[in-house]
This record gives C-alpha cells, sequence and structure tokens, in this order.
C-alpha cells in the first residue's frame, strides 16, 4: 500500500496556510506523546488485574478483591469526563500545544505517586482510599491527551491521508501498553513473589519521573496547526464556552460518538476481564500473572503492526464499515477467545488474542479518532472529541466489574455469557457508526463550510 503523500494540486481547498503543515512532525509528536502518557494509564490497568487485589484490598474474599481492584481501574474513567470538559476547552480556547504538555506532566506526578502509597496492610482502608484519588488524577490528566493529539495531526495532515496519518497516535498509545509489559514482566518473572509483591511492582510506577521530564521536553517543541493558528484570533469574548455550543450544535454526533465507544468493550473483555479470567485462582484457569503478561503484549505488538494499516486503508474505503466490521466481528470472536482461556492452551490464547484485539479490533481502534475529529467544527474539535470518548470510555470501564458479577468466579458458560455480552454492546455501537456520515476525503475546510451552511439554514 502507497504512502506516498499526495501533491498539493490534489488536495481540494488546502487553503493558503497549507504549505506550512507538517503532518509528519504533528504525526511523531503525537506517537510519542501518546505512548509515554498511556505507558502510565496501561500500567494501572495492568497492576489493577494482577498486583493490586491483594495489596490494596483484603485478601480474606478473593471475589470482593478482584471487584474493588476493577473498580479503582473504572474509577479513572468516572473523572474523564470532566477532564474532557476542562482539558477539552483548554484546548480548543488556548491551543492544543497547552492542553498536550499539562496532561503529560500531571499523568506522570500521577502514577509515580502510586509507586509511593502504603499497602493495606500497613494503613488499611487509606491505601484503596489514596489509590482512588491519584486514580482520578490520572483519569482527568489522559482526557486530554488523544483529543489534542489527534486533532492537531488532523488539523496538520492533506485530506486524503488524515487516517493515516492520526492511526499514528493510536499506534502511540499501543506502543506506551507495550513499555508497561515490557518493564512488567521481567520483575514478574525474575523476582520471588513475595518480593515482586512487596516492593518490585513500585518500579515501573517510579519509573514516570522519566515520563515527566521526556514529555515536557517533547511537547513543548509542538507547534500550533496553521489553521488553527489562523482561527484563534477570533476574539474569546465572542465564543461560547465548546461545552455548551457542542451541547446546542451536535447533541446528535455527541451521543453517536459516544456509544461508537463502547466497541471498546472488545479490549475490556479480553485484556482486563479476560486477564484475570485466566490468572485469578477464583476462577480455576491456572496461568500464571507472567504469561499473561506475554499474552498483553503479544496483542498490542500486534497492534502496533496493524493500526498504519487500517489508518491508511480507511483513506482508500472509508471509516464507516471499517469500524462496524471490525466492531462486530470482533465482538463475535471474544467467545472463542475466553473459550481458549478456559482450555488451558496458551498457544491457543495467543493466536486468539492477536485475532481478536490485534486485528478486528484494530480495525474500529485505529479509525476512529480521525473519524470522530471529522464530525465537530474546529472551535469544538477537542471538547467534542474528547467530552464523546471519555464519557462512553466511562460507562464502559463498568463492564469488566459487571463481567465479573454476572459470570464470578465458579459460574457455567463464562465464556459464552462474557461474550454475548459483549457482541451486544458491539451492535449498538455498529449502528450508531452507520448512522453517522463518512467525510473521508472531504477537506476540514468543506465540512466547515457544510455545516455552517446547515447552521444558517435551520436559523
Amino acid at each position: 500500500m502507497s504512502t506516498t503523500t499526495p501533491t498539493r494540486a490534489a488536495l481540494p481547498n488546502q487553503g493558503v496556510d497549507s504549505g506550512s503543515r507538517d503532518p509528519r512532525k504533528a504525526a511523531l509528536s503525537g506517537w510519542i506523546g501518546s505512548a509515554l502518557e498511556y505507558y502510565d494509564f496501561a500500567l494501572y490497568s495492568l497492576a489493577a488485574t494482577l498486583i493490586f487485589p491483594t495489596v490494596f484490598f483484603p485478601a480474606e474474599n478473593p471475589t470482593v478483591g478482584i471487584i474493588a481492584s476493577l473498580a479503582t481501574y473504572a474509577v479513572g474513567y468516572v473523572s474523564r469526563p470532566v477532564g474532557a470538559v476542562i482539558l477539552g476547552a483548554y484546548g480548543d480556547r488556548h491551543g492544543r500545544k497547552k492542553v498536550l504538555v499539562f496532561a503529560m506532566l500531571l499523568m506522570g506526578c500521577a502514577t509515580f505517586a502510586v509507586g509511593l502509597l502504603p499497602t493495606y496492610g500497613q494503613v488499611g482502608l487509606l491505601a484503596p482510599a489514596l489509590l482512588v484519588i491519584l486514580r482520578l488524577i490520572q483519569g482527568f490528566a489522559v482526557a486530554g491527551e488523544l483529543g489534542g493529539a489527534s486533532a492537531m495531526i488532523v488539523e496538520h495532515s492533506p485530506d486524503a491521508r488524515r487516517g493515516f496519518f492520526a492511526s499514528f497516535s493510536l499506534q502511540g498509545t499501543q506502543v506506551g501498553s507495550i513499555l508497561a509489559t515490557a518493564v512488567l514482566l521481567p520483575l514478574a518473572a525474575l523476582l520471588p513473589a513475595d518480593q515482586f509483591g512487596s516492593w518490585g511492582w513500585r518500579i515501573p510506577f517510579l519509573l514516570s519521573a522519566v515520563v515527566i521530564f521526556a514529555g515536557y521536553l517533547i511537547r513543548r517543541r509542538v507547534t500550533e496547526p496553521p489553521v488553527y493558528a489562523a482561527q484563534s484570533g477570533a476574539a474569546p469574548a465572542q465564543q461560547r464556552f465548546p461545552l455548551i455550543e457542542l451541547l446546542r450544535t451536535r447533541p446528535g454526533v455527541l451521543v453517536r460518538c459516544i456509544l461508537m465507544t463502547f466497541t471498546n468493550v472488545i479490549g475490556m473483555a479480553t485484556l482486563i476481564f479476560g486477564v484475570s479470567y485466566a490468572t485469578q485462582k477464583g476462577y480455576g484457569n491456572g496461568f500464571s500473572s507472567s504469561e499473561f503478561l506475554w499474552v498483553t503484549l503479544v496483542a498490542n505488538v500486534a497492534a502496533v503492526v496493524t493500526i498504519p494499516v487500517f489508518g491508511a486503508l480507511s483513506d482508500r474505503i472509508g471509516r464507516r464499515m471499517l469500524m462496524a466490521a471490525g466492531g462486530i466481528v470482533g465482538g463475535v470472536l471474544v467467545t472463542g477467545y475466553l473459550w481458549a482461556i478456559e482450555q488451558g492452551s496458551l498457544p491457543l490464547v495467543f493466536v486468539c488474542v492477536v485475532i481478536v484485539q490485534g486485528i478486528f479490533f484494530q480495525m474500529w481502534n485505529a479509525t476512529f479518532a480521525t473519524f470522530f475529529q471529522e464530525q465537530f467544527p474546529m472551535r469544538i474539535r477537542v471538547t467534542g472529541f474528547a467530552v464523546s470518548q471519555n464519557i462512553g470510555l466511562m460507562i464502559a470501564s463498568f463492564f469488566p466489574s459487571i463481567f465479573t458479577a454476572i459470570a464470578p468466579p465458579g459460574s457455567a458458560n463464562i465464556p459464552l455469557t462474557i461474550g454475548l455480552a459483549t457482541l451486544g454492546i458491539c451492535l449498538v455501537s455498529a449502528v450508531a457508526t452507520l448512522m453517522s456520515s463518512d467525510t473521508r476525503g472531504t477537506s476540514l475546510e468543506d465540512l466547515e463550510a457544510h455545516r455552517a451552511g446547515r447552521a444558517a439554514g435551520r436559523a
């Protein structure tokens, strides 16, 4: 598949500032920043399933510990809509660069602090309380990351290549997950279980000090997209607060994007509930933590390979069908993945996780950032993306705990129960996707003009 950048003559309505666009630099900045910030977020996700149930919660009831730990994982998503509103407005009114730097620094500090927390055995209920507070801060910070990064890339990119270039911010999130897994994996494999549980797990969190420093150096050099810089001269007093304008002018788009975000249930079922299902003693499937760190690593490596492919493909065939097909087929195959865990076959689990998480889910994941950005006008683009994505993720984040509640240890037919629930949610998301307009290849300027014309007609 060719990745040659189209000539300017082939790009409609590029405007006078098109020559100063730099999609490669914007994509590289988004890739690096997303990788560093999602290292922090993914690290917590892994620890919530592998470590925290016994470190921060009472050990007498394993089921309660699992549910409570997964709930703290979900808490990070509860604060994301708040972060989306505040950081989205900041990014829309004051610049994509400023919000990206702030979000990175806040995330790094919160993750570093997790590595310093006392355990339940040391301070009792204060330990999970502090964990929840830091998770809330993480969620607030990450809410501004992908919206700001993908808006910057989309606004820098040529119209015929937006899907390809914007996919690199999503690839960066997978690289961050790989880094988190790569740091945890040798520690879990080489350290005795008691040492890993007492101090070994803290090392990856304390390494976030490096993230804070690297993030500042990278993000402070980012330049604003020319098209955004040209618009930013408008007097802020004449602009509505972005959330108010979003709710007034784009409520239908907002709801559809929230529902589309539910496709993340595939990742929740495979790499959150699936890890718990495989490794927690109550389920009796007998996999070790280190084995499923490898499963997570392989899934993310596969995603790194497939994301730019599907991003480029979305520029060729359109975004809607790619997203809908990936979500539906991925939802269907979750049952098979959980069945492979139940069979106790690690090679079969590897094959299934690559197919479900590394291929079909990435058909959706590689494409949604571009698709969402194209649904909103520039003046509320970061807010529209961030609010819709993070409200959807907040709701979706409770799916692992719900799955544990409807299929607790000792239940029968767990793969089928969770698989059918996942498929049903994916079908809702697919319907919302197919009800949205496919904006592939249309210039951002033409999209702005079309929306302005429709607004004038309604007035």
